[in-house]
This record gives C-alpha cells, structure tokens and sequence, in this order.
C-alpha cells in the first residue's frame, strides 16, 4: 500500500512540474514574441499578411490568398484586395491596392497597451495612399487605408514573424 501511495504522489509531482514548466515556457514565448515584433519594426523590414478585410459599407470579408503588405526601408509593396466605391479610377478599374512606391512620412510611435502606431504615405500615378497600421505584441495588426480616389479600408491580420525567428 505504502509503494502505491509513494507513487501515486511521484505522479502527482511530476504533473505538477510539467504544469509549472508549460506555464512558464508560454510566458517564454510570449516574451520572445514581443521582441522579434519589436525588432522587426525597428528594422523597417516586415511583412503583415492581411486574412480579413473591412470595407466602409457592407459585412467584413475573410481573405484566403495570400495578401500582404510589405514594407521594406524605403518602400511599400501592396498586394490587398480593394472592395468599395471609387470615384475617380482609370478605365478597367485600375490596380487599386496592388502596387510598389517608396514611402514619405514613416512615423513609428508607441500606442496603447504596448502596440506600436505606425503610419506613412505613398503615392502612385493612380492615386495617393495614407497607411496607419496598429501592431500588437503578439504579431496582430490591423492596417487602415485612406485614398483620394477611392472609400477607405481596413484589414486585419498578422505579421510575418517567422523569417525572423530563423
């Protein structure tokens, strides 16, 4: 009787441990998390992947390709979906937010709860973009774009932190 109850609380104390070690190792984690976040944006290097949209009328829409913005020193590179009203766009349509321009006005500033607030601007021969991107410890984002030709538009998603942590 004695050996089962020395082993019953064996067992009960490695449990307790691998518990100890699970809750730490997620607060590990999570730290890890908050500085490759940090480090990628004060390398001005990242990419967010945007997986739902947010257009000014109608429901939000989950996006299943793969759309990204990217930003890399000097420059933007867009591949986001556009849905909403457009004033004035070339015939066809236009590439609406579908291309590359170098950045003017990158602003990084801390926002609340530890996120960073991050906007800048970019302009094509089609119309002029003003970015504001909120970034949170654990990799979520959310992107707004305002346009002079076109409704604005938000998009949730996540930053690419994978290529950092290599």
């Amino acid at each position: 009787m004695k050996v089962k109850n020395l082993r019953l609380i064996t067992l009960l104390i490695l449990l307790l441990g691998a518990v100890g070690l699970s809750a730490q190792s997620k607060k590990e984690k999570k730290e890890q998390m908050k500085l490759v976040v940090k480090e990628l944006l004060t390398s001005e290097k990242y990419k967010i992947y945007a997986n739902t949209a947010f257009p000014m009328r109608g429901r939000s829409i989950p996006l299943s390709s793969p759309y990204a913005l990217e930003v890399r020193n000097d420059s933007v590179i867009s591949y986001l979906p556009y849905f909403g009203r457009a004033y004035s766009i070339p015939y066809g349509g236009g590439e609406g937010l579908v291309f590359k321009a170098p950045l003017k006005d990158y602003i990084m500033e801390p926002g609340k709860k530890g996120s960073s607030k991050i906007k800048f601007s970019a302009r094509t021969a089609e119309d002029k973009y003003d970015f504001s991107i909120s970034v949170f410890d654990n990799g979520a984002a959310s992107i707004d774009v305002m346009m002079q030709n076109r409704q604005s538009i938000s998009f949730s998603g996540e930053m690419d932190t994978k290529a950092a942590e290599k």
